[in-house]
């Protein structure tokens, strides 16, 4: 018998087909007991029920709720906030089972999937089909679609594209008590009261499980193009930002500072430029080479951008991209403590003023790197430990500075986390964007829906 769980529970489980239940070795059990923020999950030992379909999911959530059990769902794992996190004395519910691409809709432009199909999955199945799934993020391959809708996430195309959200037009639900929800079916138009399909998409597993979703698509966009720019001061980012948004038509426009260039040259990477200017930018657009080498120098004759180079063929592209997208597995090897946060665009440049000043202060020992989506005002911050420092000690003193860097938020109205969500990790730190009032309502929608508290314990806010 696994300890600390009811024995009603483990009875109830006596009667759901053998295959429900994952029987991996210990390293593979514990491994879906946590997510890719490494908190938490390191002594979870099972069990594991892992369903084929609603049907399996909804007896367990009621089963569940009938007992008591607590109930912590996972996809890909590829999560930085420790909202698929879990510890003895829970269950994991396993989502890989349910990963089949269900059925396409030529005319809607839908497509229908289970939850633990890939992103990358949906951008090939949609390409197939001639159209275009736009939410994009390095981790394309792995993290899953269920998982990527109950955290709303972001990625690389925002700025043009919108969150997760923009793209989801159904979703069936499974909540705690098991009843199954079937919300917005696809429609386009839909008023009939609250909308409840935008509740769940952000509510990090807290309110249900997401079992299947209908993905709107879109036209592919014309051919991208790609340019990095070197800029010599955090104030001309803004500037060359408007400058080429009012010129080109952007899909994405990303920062980096050298800081962050020398780990991902260091991993393999080719330098873009000769120059070192300490910081970059990178943007992607519908090909026009002749308006955007205008745009270059225009920015070069103002002062505002030093050297750059822009893309002249698909592979070369993909090669700028890396300078971008490898930080995170550039930095993995580090195990940094990692800020997400975002302000409103129009105030980027003072914000990066301030929370400049507040780490060269609070880290004056730390190698702080710097990247993010700037056009959408979604900063990274990772923090990387010094030498001999012990990760107790290290974590302890991050978290202290991200009080400072949460009170430095709330006074620009700001988000503690922009698309990683709070989990765990982010949690106590939710009152810098979240209103006491906020909070309490969010509190009670979460009875409603999970009157036990089974699901996702202690996650997003404390039970």
């Amino acid at each position: 018998m696994i300890r600390g769980l009811p024995e009603a529970f483990l009875r109830g489980l006596e009667d759901f087909p053998e295959d429900a239940l994952f029987e991996g070795n210990a390293d593979e059990v514990a491994a879906l007991g946590r997510d890719a923020s490494g908190r938490r999950g390191e002594a979870f030992v099972g069990p594991v029920v892992a369903p084929r379909d609603a049907e399996g999911v909804a007896a367990l959530l009621s089963l569940a709720t009938r007992t008591g059990t607590r109930i912590v769902p996972v996809g890909g794992r590829t999560g930085l906030s420790g909202g698929a996190a879990a510890e003895p004395g829970e269950v994991v519910l396993s989502l890989h089972r349910m990963n089949r691409i269900l059925s396409f809709d030529e005319v809607g432009r839908l497509l229908t999937v289970q939850p633990a199909v890939t992103t990358q999955a949906i951008q090939e199945a949609a390409k197939e089909h001639g159209y275009f799934y736009p939410v994009d993020f390095a981790s394309r391959g792995s993290s899953q679609i269920g998982g990527n809708i109950a955290t709303n996430a972001g990625g690389i195309k925002v700025l043009r594209y919108g969150l997760t959200r923009n793209w989801v037009a159904g979703l069936k639900v499974v909540t705690a008590t098991g009843q199954l929800l079937d919300l917005n079916r696809g429609l386009v138009k839909n008023a009939t009261g609250y909308d409840l399909r935008h509740l769940f998409i952000g509510s990090e597993g807290t309110l249900g499980v997401i079992v299947e979703a209908t993905l709107q698509l879109t036209d592919p966009p014309r051919q991208q193009q790609v340019m990095v720019l070197g800029l010599e001061s955090l104030d001309a980012i803004v500037e060359v930002f408007s400058s080429l948004r009012r010129g080109l038509m952007l899909s994405a426009f990303e920062f980096f500072s050298s800081i962050a260039l020398r780990h991902v040259l260091a991993a393999g990477a080719r330098k873009p430029f000769d120059s070192d200017p300490p910081y970059y930018v990178l943007a992607e657009f519908d090909e026009d080479e002749a308006k955007a080498e205008s745009l270059f120098e225009a920015c070069v004759s103002q002062g505002l951008v030093c050297d750059g180079v822009l893309s002249q063929s698909g592979g070369q592209a993909a090669a700028l991209w890396r300078l971008r997208e490898g930080i995170t597995e550039s930095l993995a090897q580090y195990r940094p403590y990692k800020n997400d946060i975002a302000v409103r665009v129009g105030d980027v440049p003072a914000f990066l003023e301030r929370i400049n000043i507040l780490f060269e202060r609070e880290y004056p020992r730390f190698e702080v790197v710097w990247f993010g989506h700037i056009g959408d005002g979604n900063l990274h911050v990772s923090v990387l430990p010094p030498p001999g420092w012990s990760r107790e000690a290290f974590e302890e003193e991050c978290e202290r500075v991200t009080h400072k860097l949460g009170e430095l938020l709330a006074e620009f109205g700001g988000s503690i986390s922009a698309e990683h969500g709070i989990g765990l990790l982010k949690r106590p730190y939710l009152h810098y964007t979240r209103s006491s009032a906020e909070v309490e309502l969010m509190r009670q929608m979460k009875r409603v829906f999970d009157p036990a508290g089974i699901l996702n314990p202690g996650k997003l806010f404390a039970s």
